[in-house]
């Protein structure tokens, strides 16, 4: 219904423009229902859950239910939560004055029904944006009944003169504020069973009870929970009477694949502009950005039901770039490309974001993060190149003999840290062989992205234990497996 709200300021005008009230649930489900129709996004913004989670919870919010999002961090349970205040009528009126949003037509708490009962049609009434019907709590140990629900206010009842026996002395908690409003509590296991067990009513019924008073406040809220599977574990629960009260519970998950993975993030990504101005970042690096995640979600030092979160790729991806913008600044150039050797630089965001089982800890996280991007170099490595056969017969000529001949020929070659892109280039164009497996095997890939792919086929060569590689302060030197043992070093 479109209203010129600007006109509509009291009761008795509400009620000319014919205005009807619907619970929130409605509001939700119906505007859900047009978009459905008119084959809109109902949730914009989110990738890899058009045919697992979106539909779940469309359903469940076409079933005007009160939902669980249950899944490991970084899994975007929140922004999902969050996305549904786009599913609301963009304005709503309220009783002017009223600290519970109280309906103009279904007045609940006893301010708005006494002025009401006084003014009539001439109550003033006001309008709530969409925006502004989100309510967040992330359960901690230290909250309680009185922050959620409410409590008796001291200073109230000395300053109005009352006694602790008037329903005006309450002070109302979050919950009774977010009247009408979509309410999350974040990590639900973490809250109290005794807290839990205040929601029973309040998802149940819509009641709450406020110290013995006698007080029936049909709430109209939609209640989303997010949890996280290993907390049922380590530090808490969700109470049986209450899990029996959430309509639906939706589990999410990890993207599936590489590009679903780059989509996110590409989009969560917070980049200055003259990074991205500076910074050339091949396609290559940013499928293996994307792959360190997915070897970690497998590693055998990574506790698995920890998870690790989208977050991992987008923090690595911004170090990747200010580690290439660092090199720029210093060299004084104007323009740099992404080098693998510029992976070193992501090695601070891996080991903040994963949870190491006993073999990590005792390898420790900085080596755990560097085997990672081996992994991932390794995974990524037969995508552009031939599979190296475990058992080579020695009269078998394989694609990389001649390329493992001239390290073994040869002292090897070193790639610094902060060679200007012309020196980089030149150290890899001196190795030869290197520039024809590339022509082979890849003879379509852009020329600026072909040295990330020389610098790849070098660590893919390691990787396989066909070459050595060896990390100074410096920089990187490469070479012949056992060239460092005849040579004494």
């Amino acid at each position: 219904m479109n209203l010129k709200k600007e006109q509509i300021t009291t009761l008795g005008e509400l009620k000319k423009a014919g205005y009807k009230t619907k619970s929130i649930k409605d509001e939700l489900r119906d505007n859900l229902r047009e978009k459905i129709k008119k084959g809109e996004e109902s949730f914009q913004g989110v990738w890899g859950y058009e045919n697992s989670v979106i539909p779940e919870l469309e359903r469940a919010i076409l079933s005007r239910h009160n939902i669980n999002l249950l899944g490991l961090r970084g899994q975007a349970k929140t922004r999902l939560a969050r996305l549904m205040v786009d599913l609301l009528d963009e304005w709503i009126p309220f009783v002017e004055g009223s600290e519970i949003n109280d309906d103009p037509f279904n007045p609940i708490s006893r301010y708005a029904m006494e002025l009401i009962k006084e003014q009539g049609d001439n109550t003033p009434i006001t309008w709530l944006h969409r925006s502004e019907r989100f309510y967040e709590k992330l359960a901690t140990p230290d909250v309680t009944v009185a922050d959620l629900i409410g409590d008796v206010d001291p200073i109230k009842a000395a300053n109005l003169k009352l006694s602790y026996a008037d329903d005006r002395v309450i002070h109302f908690g979050m919950i009774p504020r977010a009247n009408r409003c979509i309410f999350v509590i974040n990590e639900l296991p973490d809250l109290q069973s005794r807290i839990q067990v205040s929601l029973f009513n309040i998802l149940e019924e819509g009641d709450i009870q406020i110290r013995g008073f006698k007080l029936r406040l049909p709430l109209d809220l939609q209640f989303v929970f997010t949890a996280n599977p290993e907390d049922y574990t380590n530090r808490g629960s969700i109470v049986t009477p209450l899990k029996d009260r959430i309509g639906s519970q939706i589990l999410t998950h990890y993207p599936e694949d590489i590009p679903t993975a780059r989509k996110i993030t590409a989009q969560e990504s917070n980049l200055d502009q003259r990074q991205i101005d500076t910074v050339y970042v091949p396609e290559i690096a940013k499928d293996l950005l994307e792959q360190i995640s997915f070897e970690a979600r497998n590693s055998e030092y990574v506790d698995a039901k920890s998870g690790v979160s989208a977050r991992t790729s987008i923090t690595a991806f911004e170090n990747l770039l200010s580690t290439a913008e660092r090199r720029a600044l210093i060299t004084g150039a104007e323009k740099t490309t992404v080098r693998l050797s510029d992976f070193m630089g992501i090695i601070p965001a891996i080991t903040g974001k994963i949870e190491l089982v006993y073999e990590g800890e005792q390898e420790g996280a900085d080596t755990v993060a560097a085997i990672l991007i081996d992994e991932a170099v390794k995974s990524l490595f037969t995508t552009y190149f031939p599979e190296i056969k475990k058992l080579e017969r020695k009269d078998e000529e394989g694609p990389y003999d001649e390329l493992v001949s001239w390290f073994f020929q040869g002292e090897g070659f070193e790639l610094l840290d902060e060679y200007t892109d012309t020196e980089y280039k030149r150290a890899l164009d001196d190795v030869p062989p290197l520039g024809q497996l590339i022509k082979e095997n890849n003879p379509e890939i852009p020329k600026e992205d072909s040295y990330f792919l020389k610098e790849l086929l070098l660590w893919g060569l390691v990787a396989h234990k066909k070459l050595s590689k060896h990390r100074f302060s410096e920089g990187f030197q490469f070479k012949d497996l056992y060239g460092s043992y005849f040579s004494g070093l």
